[in-house]
């Protein structure tokens, strides 16, 4: 079977993004007035969740120095549900893996899934908060505001869901979850309000990327207006957010997916794949097979969202953690999502299967793209079908032209 050519491309997204992040820091601590929040031998608490957030060492870094400038003490919690196994020191290890230690950080990291009822919702939720966090003299809830990846509402990803699920441990998350999406839709923003409220939280701080996957806002909210001033951020961050170059494809390559990539291991705002019961599927782009070739070295065999491919390879099946893998799917309940695909011997062996199954297309006119992850799709490979379409686009630099599919010795693509 003949494969098209492929090239290699750079989409050029007209973004913003922070030059000195440490100033901007130093600004919003400024903004919120935290000298009259942080008083000297306090104790605070900083959130950090789970994604593979751009520049997160040093945006904690620069948290906890601002906290240090006012004499107080402050430490990490991790605040990420059932990930890291929902185990205390898988949650550490996740935190690594994003570069966040108490070395890069200058902090101490306290890591506990013990958890206090601080109150219930108006639904009878009951409300849980992390105990370290719950005996600190103050609370920072730092999360990235970005479109969800199971459903869509007025809020979704950001500060009010670190509040809860992130704060609220693998105990927040069964709590939430067993409604299933109405669960994380409509129940989350509350609970996340209700944890601010009765917690001592000093404010929070949202985080926005651009197109590129570089910082484009960090601003710091008063714990009273997080929910009225997120609403807010998070168009900002849908006008932000990247897409594919094209909306009908054949086959798509990730890569590699991980947590450190999405929390569902894909975005499914870029694949075009929900696969929640109950949960419309998106219009676009449009994607007749995806193919899942590695798994992030940071996921720490935690597969989630393999089940959004239709192909995966032997080199990412032997990699799954099946405990820290199912501890996650279930307590989501969006069983699909860990659901195995058709297992190939690698890449090339994946591409011949994907190709034979797309009817009536000539295996040298197949519409392909190849990302590296979802999280990171500026410069991706597109054969030579698209690349006819797009290589004369203001937005869109060549930077490597038509060639053959290149493989290693194992079958697998050469590194992008």
């Amino acid at each position: 079977m003949s494969f098209p050519k492929f090239a290699k491309i750079k989409q050029k997204f007209h973004v913003k993004s922070l030059k000195d992040i440490p100033a901007t820091i130093s600004d919003q601590f400024n903004f919120i007035k935290a000298d009259e929040k942080i008083k000297p031998g306090m104790e605070i608490a900083i959130t950090v969740g789970s994604r593979g957030i751009a520049n997160i060492p040093i945006i904690v870094k620069s948290v906890a120095d601002e906290i240090k400038k006012r004499g107080a003490i402050p430490f990490i919690i991790p605040a990420m549900g059932s990930h890291g196994g929902a185990t205390a020191e898988g949650q550490i290890e996740v935190l690594e893996g994003l570069g966040v230690t108490e070395d890069s950080t200058g902090c101490e990291i306290r890591s506990s899934m013990d958890v206090d009822v601080i109150g219930e919702t108006s639904d009878g939720i009951p409300v849980f908060i992390d105990q370290y966090a719950n005996k600190a003299d103050g609370i920072i809830v730092m999360g990235r505001v970005k479109p969800h990846t199971d459903f869509k509402n007025k809020i979704e990803s950001g500060v009010l869901k670190m509040a809860s699920i992130g704060m609220g441990k693998h105990k927040q998350a069964l709590a939430l979850h067993t409604h299933g999406i109405k669960g994380i839709s409509e129940m989350m923003p509350e609970v996340g309000k209700v944890a601010i409220s009765n917690s001592n939280t000093l404010f929070g701080i949202a985080i926005v990327e651009n197109a590129h996957e570089e910082t484009a806002i960090i601003e710091a909210i008063e714990a009273d207006r997080v929910e009225e001033r997120e609403r807010e951020i998070l168009k900002q961050a849908f006008d932000l957010m990247p897409s594919l170059p094209v909306d009908e494809i054949d086959i798509l390559v990730v890569d590699e997916i991980g947590k450190n990539h999405s929390g569902t291991g894909m975005d499914t705002n870029i694949i075009g794949r929900i696969r929640v019961l109950g949960v419309e599927e998106p219009k676009k782009p449009n994607i007749k097979y995806v193919i899942a070739s590695n798994l992030s070295e940071a996921s720490h065999g935690n597969a989630l969202g393999i089940g959004l491919a239709d192909l995966t390879t032997k080199r990412l099946f032997e990699k799954i953690d099946y405990k820290s893998m199912n501890e996650n799917v279930v307590t989501s309940t969006f069983l699909d999502r860990a659901k195995i695909p058709i297992v190939l011997d690698n890449d090339q062996e994946a591409l011949k299967a994907a190709l034979r199954a797309t009817w009536g297309v000539v295996s040298e006119e197949a519409r392909i793209v190849r990302i590296p992850n979802t999280l990171h799709i500026g410069e991706l490979y597109i054969s030579e079908v698209i690349f006819n379409e797009l290589k004369d686009k203001e937005n869109i630099e060549v930077l490597e032209n038509l060639q053959n599919m290149k493989f290693d010795e194992e079958g697998y693509f050469l590194p992008m």
